[in-house]
């Protein structure tokens, strides 16, 4: 085991996002940059917004929005019942994005025999997911309350520091508010920020099989037994975070795969849309503070690195009940190291190269096009421009947020972080967002990673064909 991993311990799947207990400095700078959102109401852009995600979200939630899939629909709305439970530990829900032959060697591997009871195709890559999970959840989760009624955890008041950020900022319940079920009415979430299951003039509810493949139901997911998100506010989304945060040390692990990880992360934060338990605002901005929170990780900025994170007990591949710490004080290091395990159980169980079995792939990710296709239609979900003075600019990257690029050169080492940076820049997506307000957070909002990785991959091959000599 790498020095810098100190525990067997990984990310207990959390069925409801847990309150958060205390604002570390990583979380207040999640709350910056997620603090757009509490500005909509103020002027006429802003609530064209707010208009526009909850009509956006109803149409995607009923099917009349005839959103590109990987899937029919019907068949999309019962992946998004299987998506509800979240496998952070293993991240083995996501890891069919690698494909027909990758991803059948990591899920029978990497399994989930119950909610608490896992196994992990190597302890590194244990390591390396719970603790990249860890940070990412805890700056997600610190939103849950912050944005509904201005609290820790609904009750208790934030740090002055925090509450300084929503004064200048705006207000809390914004969707409550906009949709006419503010906090503690009746059907509404007694805190704030009710959920589009709660605000929706029709929700479109179903049967399926859940992932353990029991008999299910939507709204077990929404009111419970299985998940009950009456009372949890719903911005931003947490599953969303999980799925970018892990699919993306998946796509950087395995970058044969890196823009199908991607479009597994895209799908599976529009498949919380889809189940009726997030807005397109929401999925925003979980997608968000995933790409920065690894970002900062992958740049050992020691606000994220070097911490000591403990993960609820959970019986671990070794069978063993632990409560330890994790700390990870280089996370590039940890990275090659879980690299270095991840490729050899996948080599050995595919019998030829990563490569060669990566490019074997019969699943529904086979088709780049219609990869693209569904990353593109979750962008922005086509929501209105909100902030002007970003819509049509180009914003560099490499000045703005640096570390951005480290997203692309632990992936493909052969490109230095200022070709990373330009890449980012060059493929950006639509600006003027609800989020893109010119801060550096902002910037993470509107970064195209699957047309990103592209170009990544074509400049790295590229690189490999031109003899250094010549270079």
């Amino acid at each position: 085991m790498p020095k810098t991993l100190r525990s067997w311990a990984t990310a207990l799947c959390i069925l409801a996002p847990l309150p958060a207990v205390a604002q570390s400095a990583t979380n207040l700078t999640a709350l910056r940059g997620l603090a757009p959102v509490t500005a909509l109401t103020a002027n006429e852009e802003g609530r064209a917004a707010l208009d526009a995600n909850l009509k956006v979200t109803g149409d995607i939630q009923s099917g009349v929005a005839k959103q590109p899939h990987l899937l029919p629909f019907a068949e999309q709305r019962q992946l998004a019942l299987r998506d509800a439970f979240i496998t952070d530990g293993n991240a083995t829900e996501l890891a069919d994005g690698l494909g027909s032959k990758l991803g059948d060697l990591y899920q029978a591997k990497a399994r989930y025999a119950d909610y608490k009871t896992f196994t992990n195709v190597a302890p590194s890559v244990a390591d390396l997911l719970g603790y990249t999970n860890n940070v990412a959840k805890s700056d997600s989760n610190a939103g849950k309350f912050f944005f509904a009624n201005a609290t820790k955890n609904g009750k208790t008041p934030v740090s002055e520091e925090a509450a300084g950020i929503l004064a200048e900022r705006g207000v809390a319940d914004v969707f409550g508010k906009a949709y006419g079920q503010p906090a503690g009415s009746q059907g509404a979430d007694a805190y704030g920020n009710s959920r589009p299951f709660q605000t929706l003039p029709q929700l479109l509810a179903y049967r399926g099989d859940d992932y353990f493949g029991r008999g299910s139901h939507s709204l077990d997911w929404l009111r419970g037994p299985n998940q009950d998100l009456t009372d949890s506010p719903s911005y931003p989304s947490g599953h969303t975070t999980y799925g970018y945060t892990e699919a993306l040390v998946l796509a950087i692990l395995v970058p044969e795969r890196y823009q199908q990880m991607i479009t597994r992360a895209a799908e599976y934060g529009n498949n919380r849309i889809v189940v009726g338990a997030h807005y397109a605002m929401d999925v925003l901005g979980g997608r968000a503070v995933a790409l920065h929170a690894v970002a900062h990780l992958l740049a050992n900025d020691p606000a994220y690195v070097g911490q000591v994170r403990r993960n609820p007990a959970v019986i671990n591949e070794m069978s063993r009940s632990t409560n330890e710490a994790v700390a990870v004080t280089d996370y590039q290091e940890a990275l090659r190291t879980a690299r270095a395990d991840l490729i050899a159980f996948l080599r050995d169980g595919c019998g030829d190269t990563v490569a060669a079995c990566a490019a074997a792939d019969t699943g529904r990710f086979r088709d780049p096009a219609a990869n693209e296709a569904l990353y593109n239609a979750t962008q922005t979900y086509g929501l209105p421009v909100v902030h002007p003075q970003t819509a049509n600019k180009v914003e560099d990257v490499g000045q703005i947020a640096p570390e951005a690029g480290y997203i692309l050169t632990a992936a493909f080492p052969s490109l230095s972080l200022e070709e990373a940076n330009a890449i980012l820049t060059e493929t950006q997506g639509p600006g003027g967002g609800f989020l893109d307000d010119g801060s550096a957070f902002g910037v993470y909002s509107r970064l195209n990673l699957y047309a990103a990785a592209g170009k990544a991959a074509a400049m790295a091959e590229r690189k490999r064909a031109v003899p250094q000599a010549t270079r």
